[in-house]
């Protein structure tokens, strides 16, 4: 008798062991290196997360398709008056540095705005740069954006330079951060 109640609890060792060992394997799949479980929120000196998204021109962004250049990536809405009031500067900066290996990817709030306001926003305010529909939130989520504008400064190797949560951001302040990433700085 005492044989069985050992094999049990031999077996009973055994299986949680193997349900250990497996969630130690599938959870390092989905959480980086050195982070404890914890995916850090993208912040200065992080690698910039990645996104795929539909552009309001139809076409398909994605960031790490503009490495080599230096990023704003900007989360807007177009009911949030800082979001609408800094898009002027943006292009103006856009407009002086899209030559020289700057883009701006406007990453719109689809979820909680709506398309045709974003258009017709684009339209009046002649936005030139890529606007982008995150319809599902999954850029926004990457970013952890919890208040608008949220700006992502991504230097050309794809690191985060700085980050500005709030606005609206000055022309000075956005050409002051391009240039510096243009010529290599942080």
């Amino acid at each position: 008798m005492e044989i069985t109640i050992y094999r049990k609890q031999m077996l009973a060792s055994f299986i949680i062991l193997l349900l250990a060992a497996t969630w130690i394997g599938v959870t390092a799949a989905y959480f980086p290196k050195g982070t404890n479980g914890f995916i850090p929120a993208p912040k200065d000196g992080f690698l910039a997360p990645n996104f795929t998204l539909e552009g309001a021109d139809g076409m398909t962004y994605q960031l790490s398709d503009f490495r080599g250049q230096a990023v704003l990536v900007n989360v807007w809405a177009t009911w949030c008056p800082p979001c609408r009031a800094e898009m002027p500067a943006m292009q103006a900066v856009y407009d002086k540095y899209k030559d020289q290996g700057f883009t701006i990817l406007a990453i719109n709030a689809t979820q909680q705005d709506n398309r045709s306001a974003v258009d017709q926003f684009t339209l009046e305010h002649q936005l030139t740069f890529p606007i982008l529909y995150d319809i599902d939130g999954s850029a926004a989520r990457a970013y952890q954006v919890h208040s608008f504008p949220s700006s992502f400064f991504v230097a050309p190797n794809g690191m985060i330079t700085e980050v500005v949560i709030g606005g609206p951001m000055a022309e000075a302040l956005i050409q002051t951060r391009v240039e510096s990433a243009l010529k290599g700085e942080r």
